[in-house]
């Protein structure tokens, strides 16, 4: 029964069960935890509220029903009402087979059949507290996403995107404009954070503008400002946003929706990085980098004489182009799962994770949306969702999304991609365990090490 302590302090495991004769041996067997003993449901709260343990093995058959099962149950959902996250084992002779189901339809974490095993429910209660420790570690790393600057915000485990990061943090140190391109909600302004957060100019200002969002007759002040009188309604001088991001970072999102007569005044600024305000004639020197983001096609426009080429190759002097989620198998469960960690509380307290369907659905569908369909699908279904796992009929997704063939033209290359996007999922869905991965796949943990090795898949 040794096992590695918890870095969180002595792993608590608490026993409910009224056998003297078992109490004594089951703690006996668990020498590596801290085992607290309770023989009825007053004394399992009262051990639950005062040491917080995170694995609870439960008999059903209590006193004042040692035949049945109903205190049993009882304490089970008074248990779970008090510490949800808690991972009940249950144990039961009686009707094993309807009370295993029923158990776990209440939510407990496993179940096993009397007379006990200790060994095999050792390896259970090792596995619970394996488990247990996973989840406590993936909770503390969302956490840290989202609470450090730069690519630190960015959650996934797809190469394509780590590719994407390192290109950013590279060409953060410089003062090079930076053309962000990729399908609306994948995570551009995003990104751009990420560069100004990474970059020497941290300290400036972040300054964003949607120019699809703003009519055109108001996008020349909104960027370059104007001087009180200039227009009627122009009560007082207002610098813009341009003016604003002055020894910061500008992320000008859509750029492609500028407008012709705009693009000339914005590239006399990146050529000689003066501003003038609307209305004004006292040119204004500005220390501003510039990021931008479309998802338009600006070669085709530039065909289409309806964007400029010398514009395009002043803001694109470092091009990034960033994958679909669709493109990135295994980030939508894994963005998935710290939606909901950070939903929840919010809009659903009772909801705690994700159903293995509702995982298969996540894998399956395409996500034309990309991330922030998934954010807002995950939101829905959280908010609709009756019990503690979001279910796949709560995410209201069609059964699956027709895959697109595979670019190869042999057995061998079709197999290889279709093993990486399965490894993938399956990394993803175990939070990076191996062996529960090879579980998932069904396949043997060795097997799995040769493939992530076979196919160069290794951190």
């Amino acid at each position: 029964m040794n096992a590695p302590a918890d870095i969180h302090g002595p792993r608590k495991l608490l026993v409910i069960e009224d056998d003297p004769g078992l109490q004594k041996q089951l703690r006996w067997a668990y020498d590596d935890c801290e085992v607290l003993i309770a023989g009825t449901r007053a004394e399992a709260i009262e051990q639950l509220r005062a040491h917080e343990p995170d694995i609870v093995t439960l008999d059903l058959g209590l006193p004042p029903d040692p035949d049945g099962t109903s205190e049993g149950f009882a304490v089970l959902a008074e248990l779970l009402a008090l510490k949800p996250d808690l991972k009940v084992i249950v144990a039961s002779g009686h009707a094993a087979r309807e009370s295993a189901l029923k158990a776990i339809a209440q939510g407990a974490y496993d179940f096993y059949s009397k007379p006990i095993d200790i060994d095999e429910l050792g390896l259970i209660v090792r596995r619970a507290f394996h488990v247990t420790e996973l989840e406590r570690e993936n909770r503390r790393l969302v956490d840290l996403a989202v609470a450090e600057p730069g690519m630190a915000k960015i959650l996934t485990g797809a190469p394509e995107m780590h590719k994407v990061m390192r290109t950013v943090e590279r060409v953060a140190t410089t003062d090079a404009s930076v053309l962000l391109l990729g399908a609306s909600g994948t995570g551009k302004e995003l990104l751009a954070h990420g560069l100004h957060d990474a970059s020497a100019r941290k300290d400036g200002t972040f300054v964003a503008i949607n120019c699809a969002a703003i009519p055109e007759n108001l996008l020349e002040s909104e960027l370059f400002g104007h001087e009180k009188g200039a227009f009627t309604g122009a009560v007082k001088t207002t610098p813009g946003k341009i003016e604003m991001a002055h020894k910061g970072t500008l992320f000008l999102d859509e750029v492609g929706d500028i407008p012709l007569s705009l693009q000339v005044k914005l590239l006399r600024f990146l050529q000689e990085r003066v501003i003038e305000r609307v209305g004004g004639r006292k040119p204004i020197a500005v220390d501003t980098r510039i990021v931008c983001a479309t998802h338009r096609d600006l070669d085709a426009m530039i065909a289409a004489e309806s964007f400029r080429e010398d514009l395009y190759y002043r803001l694109a002097e470092i091009v990034v182009k960033i994958p679909a989620l669709a493109d990135r198998p295994g980030d939508a469960a894994l963005l998935a799962r710290a939606f909901v960690r950070r939903m929840a509380p919010e809009v659903n307290s009772a909801v705690k994770g994700l159903s293995p369907g509702a995982l298969a659905a996540i894998d399956a569908w395409r996500w034309p949306g990309n991330v922030r369909e998934l954010e807002n699908r995950i939101k829905r279904a959280v908010i609709m969702a009756d019990g503690k796992y979001v279910s796949a009929e709560d995410l209201d997704l069609p059964d699956s999304d027709a895959p697109g063939e595979v670019d190869v033209i042999n057995l061998k290359a079709a197999r290889e991609v279709a093993d990486r996007k399965m490894i993938r999922r399956a990394l993803a869905r175990a939070d990076g365990n191996i062996s529960a991965s090879a579980k998932i796949l069904g396949i043997s943990r060795p097997t799995l090490y040769d493939l992530l090795k076979q196919y160069d898949m290794q951190d």
